[in-house]
């Protein structure tokens, strides 16, 4: 491994990189994007999903940064209140934030800008350090502290790096490549430059998903590739400085791909089990409390997997009162659980809490 700075090259990369193995493994990737973009699209509230599965993101994307939490701390946080249980999920809901800002701005601009990526880090990092312009960042060895890499050091060459950068996010004339392709070679050179002095994996992880939506390979943002990350995390880090060192891309390019192909597939899956679950709740809630069905109390207990009864007011516009008999009701009817923490009152959607926390446990048992 490296120990010594190397020098980035600006984009786009003069070699061929779309070689026979990787232009096989598009094909594939790409089917399995657009399945998960179709079953998204069958969803006529795709917001009850990007809230749910956008927190998933952010869980997983941080416990790569070892920002560990649990599903019962980050559900149990509100951050529109900015009531956290720990540091931690304070950290997972800015990402969550972070995410959703960035994806309202490329649906609106069609662009992702650095000004889009300052405002992404500042959000995660809830600071405006902006770029690096200090020397002495280094990327070390986590059990042996040895230097493995060190990024740009000067703030001019950080700046014209990352100019380069932008203009082949947004320039499609620049080079023929495949969106993911060129999805794969961002992430890679946003990592090399390493341009803040902290929130770099995660911003990083979001650019991901903000160029597929960008290009239209994703409506919306709920595609778990920092799962992926996650299960491979050795591989990740280990091809990130492989292909710094000998300048051959195909091997970070089939394991990018695969990790789209993957979690596409998973992310249908799960997404499939969440809106049948969805149609059995609202099935029983109908049939056998009538007059306090609704689609919004049906979309509520599934935005939130735990809920409270200021979400209900808020969501459905009705009293204190209401709302907590509305909770009861579906208690009583099995949809939901009742659990107390302080003074609080929170109600836990289990089967959907059981999707979610499968997938983390799936994820376990592989790493």
């Amino acid at each position: 491994m490296s120990n010594f700075f190397q020098q980035i090259e600006a984009l786009p990369l003069a070699a061929n990189i779309e070689t026979t193995a990787v232009l096989k493994k598009l094909a594939k990737a790409h089917q399995a994007l657009a399945e998960l973009k179709g079953v998204v699209a069958s969803i006529p509230n795709q917001s009850i999903l990007i809230s749910t599965l956008l927190l998933q993101e952010a869980k997983d994307s941080s416990a790569i940064e070892n920002i560990i939490t649990t599903h019962d701390d980050l559900y149990r946080s509100d951050s529109v209140a900015r009531m956290f249980v720990t540091v931690a999920a304070k950290e997972v809901h800015n990402y969550a934030t972070a995410l959703r800002n960035g994806f309202e701005q490329v649906k609106r601009s069609g662009l992702l800008t650095n000004n889009d990526i300052l405002e992404i880090q500042a959000g995660i990092e809830e600071s405006r350090a902006g770029f690096r312009k200090l020397p002495g960042t280094a990327l070390k060895n986590g059990l042996t502290g040895a230097t493995v890499y060190t990024p740009p050091q000067h703030p001019d060459e950080i700046i014209a790096l990352m100019s380069n950068l932008e203009r082949f996010i947004n320039e499609d004339s620049l080079c023929e490549w495949d969106p993911l392709t060129k999805m794969a070679i961002i992430h890679h050179q946003f990592e090399s430059i390493h341009p803040f002095y902290d929130g770099n994996g995660r911003t990083g992880r979001i650019i991901n998903i903000l160029y597929l939506v960008q290009h239209g390979l994703l409506g919306s943002s709920v595609l778990y590739l920092s799962r992926y990350i996650n299960q491979n995390k050795a591989d990740y880090y280990r091809l990130l400085q492989t292909t710094r060192d000998t300048g051959n891309w195909e091997d970070w390019l089939l394991y990018m791909l695969d990790g789209v192909e993957q979690t596409s597939r998973q992310t249908t899956a799960l997404i499939t089990a969440i809106v049948a679950l969805m149609q059995r709740h609202k099935h029983t809630l109908r049939e056998q409390r009538p007059k306090i069905y609704s689609q919004d109390l049906i979309n509520n207990l599934f935005r939130h997997p735990y809920t409270k009864i200021e979400f209900v007011m808020k969501e459905l516009q009705v009293i204190r009162q209401t709302a907590s008999r509305y909770l009861d009701e579906a208690v009583a009817l099995g949809l939901l659980s009742k659990h107390k923490l302080g003074k609080e009152n929170y109600y836990l959607n289990d089967e959907l809490y059981a999707l979610l926390a499968n997938v983390n446990a799936r994820q376990n048992e592989r790493v």
